[in-house]
């Protein structure tokens, strides 16, 4: 059972990737607008001028005010925020949990907004010095892994710098309307008069933001966040989680190949090892794109692909069996 063989979702000779990277931008680009817009109408955020949240559009109380007035009890209080407070958080908690439980990091490598920044300054980087983070010790090949040539130039620091910068501004405008009112905020920017404390909010989170978009990013997801731990953790403890399989036993097809699944890896993985080495995946899925684009003259198919249920299972057991040695070539006569 541990060298059975992982059966390709898609046959030899169709397109490569099936769209699937294509469909993750678009979801990817749909959230981060939901991400910059929630608080614009109200969706989802905490006034602190009110002294409440919003949620879908409606003011959301804790009940407090009722306790303050001496219309309910303590025990009233303490029921109100229980039911109001923390089971909507832990239940929401909850549905991340399983989510990830059964398919990994989904949510961080398909909708959260800082990993798509992730991606998005790693490829302008990687422009600029041929790698997609200052830390890397090697440049990546100069080319992607359908044969497309990258020219690296050091002028295209000239866009890398203003885009983290001006994504790290977005997010610190973003971050302060989740707090105040947002046409406040955003009037006050467009009238180039902003408070003190929105100023120093926004100057602050863009300083500490730009640093980070330029120097740890994926660092940041995968030792910071604790949104992404949690994830990690539960799809750690199911064994027959989705997961990226390799076919161990057909590696010598990687010979044709320049290890593109671990050059388009955005969290600087290794995507051919065993899973616990794989704890940050966020199954954005591109190692497999791209094996999929490599071997796509390979009547037997890509060598990676999702897997789960006892093919998951299988696939991690097959990096603890020893390789099967072929069988001494007989002596001729």
């Amino acid at each position: 059972m541990a060298g059975q063989r992982i059966i390709p979702i898609k046959p030899a000779g169709t397109p490569a990737d099936g769209g699937r990277q294509r469909w993750r931008r678009w979801a990817q680009a749909g959230f981060f607008v939901l991400f910059i817009l929630a608080p614009v109408f109200n969706l989802l955020r905490f006034d602190l001028v009110a002294g409440h949240a919003w949620l879908l559009g409606f003011e959301w109380h804790a009940g407090l005010e009722d306790f303050s007035a001496g219309r309910i009890d303590a025990f009233g209080a303490v029921g109100r925020v229980i039911g109001r407070v923390l089971l909507p958080i832990l239940a929401t908690g909850a549905v991340l949990i399983w989510v990830s439980w059964k398919w990994g990091r989904l949510y961080c490598g398909w909708l959260c907004p800082h990993f798509s920044v992730v991606e998005t300054i790693n490829g302008f980087m990687r422009r600029a010095i041929g790698r997609p983070s200052l830390w890397e010790s090697r440049p990546l090949p100069p080319r992607e892994p359908d044969g497309t040539p990258v020219v690296y130039d050091r002028l295209w620091w000239l866009v890398t710098v203003p885009l983290a910068v001006g994504f790290a501004f977005v997010w610190a405008v973003v971050l302060l309307t989740y707090l105040l009112p947002p046409f406040q905020v955003y009037s006050h920017l467009l009238g180039g008069a902003p408070s003190r404390s929105e100023f120093i909010f926004i100057t602050a989170g863009t300083l500490v933001l730009s640093a980070e978009f330029l120097f740890a990013r994926h660092l940041f997801c995968r030792y910071a966040c604790a949104v992404g731990m949690f994830q990690s953790l539960a799809w750690m403890g199911n064994r027959t989680a989705m997961v990226v399989g390799f076919e161990r036993d057909r590696a010598a097809d990687c010979a044709s190949c320049y290890s593109a699944c671990d050059h388009v890896c955005p969290m600087r993985l290794k995507p051919r090892n065993i899973k616990r080495t794989m704890f940050t995946c966020t199954q954005c899925a591109q190692c497999v794109s791209a094996c999929e684009t490599t071997q796509a003259d390979n009547p037997n198919g890509p060598l990676l692909q999702w897997v789960s249920g006892e093919a998951a299972r299988h696939n991690e057991a097959a990096f603890a069996a020893p390789r099967p040695t072929p069988n001494p070539e007989r002596k001729t006569q």
